[in-house]
């Protein structure tokens, strides 16, 4: 026996945390999925509803009865036969549904009132899967007229393009990995007229024969080749890659003999070539980014407000059907605690749907209020906010901060950006203003645009620019974020 102190998360607080986490799109497939799974949960469409209240009590369902739940009483002194044309409906969906006699086997009809299946219409209006790199490649080899043993070596071969295009893995290691290795001059071969194919570039072992390959393809097209020095473009290519990522333009025309501007001019045509081939083919596309909320200007308050998109927990509600089902404890034992259980899921799912939502909104409103600046006057201006202060500030634990952040996106009238975004540490100015890390970058690259890029500054250089602006900063960290921002070094900004 011992004593200790443990804490121990229950399954609705796991499920709790979940839902927090999840972003929009994640929510809307894990609602759909309960509701698939469970029968007590119905979602109704905010268009086909507009008379839903939005704040039941405890979670329940919205209305105690959905349209066709509703009692049927025929009014009196009221010759209309809209009572009896809803009768009619409600028979006729009854006819379109099969129920079996024992109520173990339910359908529900595809379509009632002429309505469309709305899932067949999503897949259908879905978008194809894009062709990969492999199967459009095959599709043309399929047309190459070669050997049978060629013919397979060139399959084998595609297999090991990797999507960027090239083929990095030897021929001493495929013929190792494939089951019937086709012979080294097969492959070699085929590797020759794989080269052939598009787009062009695709099989090359290395960034020098990718460009030379495309090079070769623009040479044979007549109309393309024009304005083109091959010569000079395949010299820059197989002998001065090296130098030109160092930007070393005088030694390369020194060595050349070409002036400095011809070398400029065909660099500018080598830039026009695609260094991953394969990236043109099955490309994939950025998933779309839905803002979890919309952050607007208030002319009438003088302050930003909020406003929650796509909020489901309004449309999900238990179906009245069940509930007066369990209310009246009819069906045996079994099957009310199968229905109090699913009513209990669903009521601990709408809840913490519902949390969720309460919980981004007060995060969002300290990022708001913190960030005024960053809405009216851009990124040079966002404020240092660390998690923990919003923590303090709303009486919880810094977890559920960054579980309520995580993969959130708001839309501000500056764009739409993470809520990660928002949450960094800083430095203080010399004036005593906090800055955040991101204001220090965006201060960073603006110095950087507006140099003299025949003499472009180092970072002993960017440091004293820095200070002038009253930001200290050592070299080493000047040139760490000169990095996270893809900018060279001054030798390689030089401009000739």
């Amino acid at each position: 026996m011992r004593m200790e102190h443990r804490q121990l998360l229950t399954p609705r607080m796991i499920q709790s945390m979940e839902i927090l986490q999840l972003p929009l799109m994640a929510l809307e497939e894990r609602i759909e999925q309960e509701i698939q799974n469970n029968p007590v949960l119905e979602f109704r469409e905010p268009e086909n509803e507009p008379g839903t209240p939005e704040n039941p009590e405890n979670g329940e369902a919205r209305q105690e009865f959905s349209e066709g739940e509703q009692s049927l009483v025929v009014k009196e002194n009221d010759n209309s036969g809209d009572d009896f044309d809803r009768l009619t409906k409600i028979s006729e969906y009854f006819e379109n549904e099969e129920f079996s006699t024992n109520g173990a086997s339910f359908r529900q009809s595809t379509s009632y009132e002429g309505e469309r299946d709305k899932k067949l219409d999503a897949m259908n209006n879905t978008a194809a899967r894009g062709i990969t790199l492999a199967e459009h490649l095959l599709n043309q080899w399929s047309f190459v007229e070669c050997p049978p043993a060629v013919r397979t070596a060139g399959e084998t071969l595609i297999n090991f393009i990797d999507p960027e295009g090239y083929l990095r893995t030897p021929f001493e290691q495929i013929q190792q990995e494939t089951k019937n290795p086709p012979l080294l001059e097969d492959m070699g071969a085929a590797l020759k007229l794989i080269w052939l194919l598009e787009p062009a570039g695709v099989g090359a072992r290395r960034l020098s024969e990718c460009l030379l390959l495309q090079l070769e393809a623009l040479e044979r097209d007549e109309e393309a080749a024009v304005g083109h020095d091959f010569p000079l473009e395949r010299a820059l290519v197989t002998e001065h890659l090296k130098d030109l990522e160092m930007n070393r333009y005088p030694q390369i025309s020194k060595k050349l003999g070409r002036p400095i501007e011809e070398l400029k001019e065909a660099v500018h045509r080598l830039s026009r070539l695609h260094p991953h081939p394969g990236k043109q083919i099955g490309i994939d596309e950025a998933p779309p980014i839905t803002p979890d909320a919309i952050i607007y200007y208030d002319e009438d308050t003088d302050k930003y407000e909020i406003e929650m998109t796509n909020d489901p927990a309004p449309n999900l509600y238990i179906s009245g059907l069940w509930r007066r089902f369990l209310k009246e404890k009819q069906g045996d034992k079994k099957t009310r605690e199968f229905l109090a259980n699913n009513v209990r899921n669903a009521r601990w799912l709408i809840e913490s749907i519902e949390q969720r939502k309460s919980t981004i909104m007060r995060v969002i409103r300290q990022v708001v209020d913190a960030q005024r600046d960053f809405f009216e006057k851009g990124p040079e201006f966002l404020r240092p906010l660390p998690m923990i202060h919003v923590a303090d500030q709303l009486g919880i634990h810094v977890a559920t901060v960054s579980r309520a952040v995580s993969e959130k996106w708001i839309q501000t009238p500056r764009g739409v950006y993470p809520l990660r975004r928002f949450f960094s540490g800083g430095t203080t100015s010399a004036e005593g203003e906090d800055m955040s890390w991101d204001a220090v970058k965006e201060k960073l690259k603006v110095i950087i645009n507006e140099e003299d890029k025949q003499k472009p500054l180092n970072d002993d250089e960017i440091v004293e620019k820095l200070k002038e602006l009253g930001i200290e900063l050592a070299r080493r960290t000047v040139a760490k974020y000169r990095k996270i921002l893809n900018i060279s070094t001054a030798r390689q900004r030089k401009a000739y």
